[in-house]
């Protein structure tokens, strides 16, 4: 899947292995403005100043906050930018995560994406096929895949991808359309998906997992400050060495708000685990285990 150590296939795209994530930009909650915009907007030029080649967004994040910002910052967008967003979701007018899967919600959706990054077309749109929960759900998603197939055949989009979903809905999905990504909650604490991210990679499909550090509840332990301090990195940077110390693993999406932290993301890439110490990082952590098949 990757052409370097550094870089992997994102449909027809090949990206670096950091994603920049723009959730944490909006307001508390992932609701209403920033409380500085200044410093979002510094903080998005810096992180593709410095490389950054691959966006995560959704215009459900403020509602429309992120994306805004994202091509106020940006636009007109640097050649090889992947902006990657979500659909499925609307927000209420108190913050409420709506589902919103018929076809006429997804292609409202789609065009709000549009207007508020100012594209012509989606580099790529996640069906999140469940928004505000704190995992995936059973359940269908045959119909929101083939209306998102239709608005890729119009060419309003490029590419498709899934998101907080589970093995079937993925199989499902793919008997469908092309999927050319899964973005699911994995990190070192958080491994649910450790065979189905191998199982993905066989097939040639990206995995891109959010929260790579823990999200709103960062990943703290003391083995990993042990192996950071044996290593000479921070607790951050092994924990994102462990996830590209998976052959398989694609481009954590890095929800920095300021500077530093795409410092620490960036010398993350420069550090590498022996495998004692992705042994020794893992041990202490008991995770379920989503069959291959």
């Amino acid at each position: 899947m990757t052409t370097d150590s550094r870089t992997f296939h994102l449909g027809p795209h090949s990206v670096r292995r950091i994603g920049y994530g723009a959730m944490q930009l909006a307001g508390p909650g992932v609701f209403g403005p920033p409380a500085d915009r200044g410093a979002a907007l510094s903080v998005l030029r810096e992180a593709v100043a410095r490389g950054v080649d691959h966006i995560d967004t959704s215009d459900v994040y403020g509602p429309h906050v992120t994306n805004q910002l994202i091509r106020e910052a940006l636009h007109p967008y640097p050649d090889g930018l992947v902006v990657a967003t979500k659909v499925g979701m609307v927000r209420g007018p108190t913050g409420s995560w709506d589902p919103a899967f018929s076809a006429a919600e997804l292609e409202r959706q789609v065009h709000e994406n549009l207007t508020n990054l100012g594209k012509d077309v989606l580099d790529l749109v996640y069906f999140r096929a469940s928004f505000g929960a704190t995992g995936p759900a059973e359940g269908s998603i045959e119909a929101p895949l083939t209306a998102l197939a239709e608005l890729r055949r119009r060419g309003l989009l490029r590419s498709i991808g899934l998101s907080n979903v589970t093995r079937a809905q993925i199989d499902e999905g793919r008997s469908v359309t092309e999927i050319v990504a899964v973005q699911n909650h994995y990190n070192l604490v958080h491994r649910d998906d450790d065979t189905l991210v191998d199982a993905l990679a066989s097939d040639g499909i990206a995995y891109v997992p959010y929260f790579p550090l823990g999200g709103f509840t960062p990943i703290q332990s003391r083995v990993l400050d042990e192996v950071a301090e044996r290593v000479g990195a921070t607790p951050t940077q092994v924990a994102l060495a462990w996830l590209w110390s998976k052959s398989y693993m694609a481009s954590p999406i890095i929800g920095a708000t300021k500077v530093e932290q795409l410092d620490d993301a960036a010398k993350a890439v420069e550090t590498v685990l022996t495998a004692e110490e992705v042994a020794a990082l893992e041990k202490p952590y008991e995770y379920r285990v989503t069959p291959a098949d």
